[in-house]
């Protein structure tokens, strides 16, 4: 016979069962690993950045001073050319019929020379004796100078054909690098500037960089150089931002500014001029030119990498005592190279985590891991 169990404990014993049964284990957090750098201070150069264009140290543009068909492109488009070397070459039959109509009026009058000069000398001798009025001297005389002053004329015009032909043969005017042409051999060309550019040549041993400032920046730097000394040597160590941002491998110094400014940008012109040993730099490039303009005194640099934009706020993951990351929002003012100044949000020291596009909770401690950067480095992209 079996005894029955008590009720109370059977009722104490159902939840346990039920709860040994349906019980399971939160899984452990994971705590993930962020790189961290502290926010530096020190002094750092500010650099404002002009939209620039390249030119040739020379661009020379070939314009044809004869009309007529190209009769042959003697180089290679895009190689060097020295100066003087032939580059193209006209139909020269219409000049040199000018100039073989052109030899035979200076043979004309030559001839009418001699004939005036023979009536001239017969003359004279006649009118010493009386026996030819004076009249007939001052005839032959005034013939005499009617027909050298027709020479003149047709040795003057033998000169212009002659010249003409010249023109038939366009050399090179400089040494540099021809572009492509724009003519091609059995072209007609026109003459002078409204037949148009056939071709330029580029002397690249020197690259001038011409990019507008505003009137506002320009009165700006000049007060700055005036309280500071430093600023007005920056004539050198102009900088040169390339388009795909990498920085070109020399300096440049600005070379002059334009006469005034346009009053329809209000903005004036700045040239300034760039070796190219290399000649990696080419007329027509878009380009950014970096001046050395203001003196940023103990500023708060990051990383650029650690600063995130939203349009234009700006943020950064700051590193609390608890290992959290906490997105905090912060002022931005230049950037310095690969860094970024802070204005207003972080201080010197607090630690900023390099977070990117990651997603971290900010519930969850995170592994910090220090990363070294080099706050110093100061140009550059």
């Amino acid at each position: 016979m079996m005894r029955a169990i008590p009720i109370t404990l059977a009722a104490s014993l159902v939840p346990l069962l039920f709860t040994g049964c349906g019980e399971k284990k939160a899984p452990p957090v994971l705590q993930p690993e962020v790189s961290v750098v502290a926010a530096a201070q020190r002094s750092v150069p500010v650099f404002s950045e002009f939209v620039g264009q390249t030119y040739g140290q020379e661009d020379i543009q070939i314009i044809p001073r004869v009309e007529g068909w190209i009769t042959g492109i003697h180089f290679k488009e895009g190689d060097a050319v020295r100066k003087g070397q032939l580059l193209y070459t006209i139909d020269d039959l219409p000049t040199r019929s000018k100039v073989d109509a052109a030899a035979g009026e200076v043979a004309r009058a030559e001839t009418m020379v001699a004939n005036k000069k023979a009536d001239l000398d017969r003359v004279v001798p006649l009118a010493a004796m009386n026996a030819l009025s004076k009249r007939d001297l001052d005839a032959a005389n005034a013939a005499y100078d009617a027909a050298l002053a027709e020479l003149q004329v047709a040795q003057a015009k033998m000169q212009t054909a002659s010249i003409e032909l010249g023109y038939t043969e366009i050399t090179s005017p400089i040494d540099g690098v021809i572009g492509i042409s724009k003519v091609l051999v059995g072209d007609y060309v026109g003459k002078g500037t409204l037949g148009g550019a056939i071709n330029t040549v580029s002397s690249l041993g020197g690259m001038r960089v011409r990019f507008p400032v505003s009137e506002t920046d320009l009165l700006r730097f000049r007060k700055r150089a005036e309280a500071d000394s430093s600023l007005r040597a920056t004539g050198q160590g102009i900088q040169l931002v390339l388009a795909d941002g990498s920085l070109y491998g020399e300096e440049g110094r600005i070379d002059l500014a334009d006469r005034s400014i346009d009053p329809g940008t209000g903005s004036i012109l700045i040239q300034a001029v760039f070796p190219n040993p290399q000649r990696s730099l080419r007329p027509g490039q878009s380009v950014k030119v970096r001046v050395r303009t203001d003196q940023a005194d103990n500023a708060v640099m990051v990383p650029q990498r650690a600063v995130n934009q939203l349009q234009n706020l700006y943020s950064v993951y700051l590193l609390n005592d608890s290992n959290k990351v906490v997105m905090t929002p912060v002022k931005v003012g230049q950037r310095v190279g690969e860094n970024w100044v802070i204005t207003e949000g972080v201080k010197p020291g607090q630690k900023v985590a390099l977070v990117g596009n990651a997603l971290i909770d900010p519930r969850v401690p995170v592994i910090p891991k220090p990363l070294e950067w080099d706050y110093a480095k100061t140009s550059g992209n």
